[in-house]
């Protein structure tokens, strides 16, 4: 992480630039100051938009990729879906988490310590839980108290994953603290998320805390957590996006349909297959209609009406607006998710009945359109998601013809729900390198070979600069250690 100090401008014309399909929100400003001189409220947007790039660009594409979503069809992509791949693949995401969230995030702190500005400092502890959690959960050990300190940690010590979960839950627990303080001054239109709303970045912290606890596998804790966190879909955290040309275009719109068309498709993935009711591994049932989540997030058609191999939805008409279209919000952490954790939290750690009641709220959100753009409610796009019971997942019954365990049974539809409702986000990796060695965890097959990737290659800028660096560097078919 050896590096001169960046302007606040120079991190968002990188933001906008490095990618030139990750250019992200509309009327910037980009006269602007040296980090050190900037205001605390100048300097969130910067650290915002740096978060969005971790969550929504290379990353995701790859963690997509690798879990069963999207396939990679041409040039480098072709070549990462097969695990051909190496640490400069991931040079620019790192720089994302450290220098544009980890160190602005730490500049905002500061500023907002020195005026009692609790409710920035509550929501820069949350942007850099979420950048730092994502990097803990894809790489494993990385730098975590010593980052962003070049002058007292030129080489910054690569920290236990396991420690770095820890720590990050007393992050957002000082996050919680300060957001529920009342103190501060609101960023306004500088949060681009929320406009300083506080109630909905704690929950936002809840359910984080819960995302960190079910990674850990501390599923009484994610129960928890989650009860608390994220409580309607208005309250998710999302990125919203336009129509405006490399500016703030949805980042995997802008990647698969324009900058490098052909790269990216579905053809192999898994994804589509669970949902599409005219393959063999379709995953509906007489209580069960996937039909519109099919056509929401998968298409066969181009926009010209040609047929096409099946790829991730990047329709963006009037008509019809895919899950990936240009403008369609992509979500960092949401409502989707903190219902299906309680779902699954509640199955292990309370018992098979909680977490039927819990799944059950959820399809019955899913009922109501949840999760579909209002172009995919209406004919000829059909879906049902009724209530399951308790004799559904018994031995023989609707979602147990394999006479698993009843608790397995509900446990296995939950994960595929979770699965199918990850599409295109990291925390879908994050789900199965979990839950692979579970009977009831979602089977995937490798696209080469017979091992699945297990995590993503540390940047080799950092282990090039940094002497502090795993060493040897773990290769890709490496659990981290809380998967282990």
């Amino acid at each position: 992480m050896r590096r001169n100090h960046l302007s606040v401008k120079m991190v968002l014309v990188g933001l906008l630039g490095l990618f030139s399909c990750e250019s992200l929100v509309d009327n910037m400003n980009t006269d602007l100051n040296n980090p050190t001189d900037a205001s605390a409220t100048l300097l969130l947007t910067g650290a915002q938009l740096g978060n969005v790039s971790v969550q929504e660009g290379h990353l995701a594409r790859v963690a997509s990729m690798w879990s069963g979503y999207f396939t990679g069809s041409d040039r480098q992509y072709k070549d990462i879906y097969s695990y051909n791949v190496t640490g400069a693949a991931f040079n620019d995401v790192w720089q994302f988490v450290y220098q544009s969230v980890v160190e602005q995030t730490k500049l905002i702190i500061q500023k907002s310590e020195a005026n009692n500005n609790r409710l920035m400092q509550g929501i820069a502890k949350v942007v850099k839980a979420n950048a730092l959690g994502t990097a803990a959960a894809c790489w494993g050990d990385i730098p975590f108290s010593e980052a962003a300190d070049i002058a007292k940690y030129p080489n910054p010590a690569f920290e236990d994953q396991e420690a770095v979960y820890n720590k990050l839950q007393l992050l957002l627990d000082e996050a919680i603290s300060d957001l529920e303080s009342g103190l501060g001054t609101s960023p306004g239109v500088a949060d681009i998320h929320f406009g300083g709303d506080a109630a909905k970045w704690k929950m936002t912290a809840y359910t984080l805390k819960a995302r960190f606890f079910m990674e850990t596998k501390q599923y009484d804790l994610a129960l928890s957590a989650a009860e608390k966190g994220i409580n309607a879909p208005t309250a998710s955290w999302v990125m919203l996006h336009g129509n405006t040309l490399n500016v703030n275009e949805n980042l995997m719109y802008a990647f698969i349909a324009r900058n490098r068309v052909g790269d990216i498709n579905a053809s192999l993935a898994l994804a589509p297959q669970l949902l599409n009711p005219g393959s063999a591994l379709y995953r509906g049932n007489a209580k069960t209609d996937e039909t519109a989540r099919y056509n929401y997030q998968y298409m066969t058609v181009s926009p010209t009406g040609t047929a096409i191999p099946v790829s991730p939805n990047t329709l963006s008409s009037s008509a019809a607006r895919g899950l990936f279209g240009q403008t369609t919000s992509y979500t960092l952490v949401g409502y989707a998710e903190n219902l299906l954790t309680t779902a699954e939290a509640a199955t292990r750690a309370v018992g098979v009945a909680s977490g039927i009641e819990k799944l059950n709220i959820f399809r019955a959100f899913l009922n109501n359109g949840g999760g579909l753009d209002d172009t995919y409610k209406k004919q000829p796009y059909t879906y049902k998601y009724e209530p399951y019971v308790l004799a559904d997942f018994e031995a023989g019954g609707l979602l147990n013809k394999d006479n698993l365990s009843t608790a397995n049974a509900l446990l296995r539809e939950i994960l595929l729900e979770r699965y199918i409702s990850f599409n295109g986000q990291i925390l879908g990796f994050n789900d199965l390198r979990r839950t692979r060695k579970e009977i009831a965890g979602v089977k995937l097959v490798p696209s080469i070979g017979t091992d699945l990737p297990e995590r993503m290659i540390y940047s080799e800028a950092e282990v090039n600069s940094n002497t502090n660096a795993p060493n040897p560097v773990p290769g890709l078919f490496v659990p981290t250690p809380v998967n282990q």
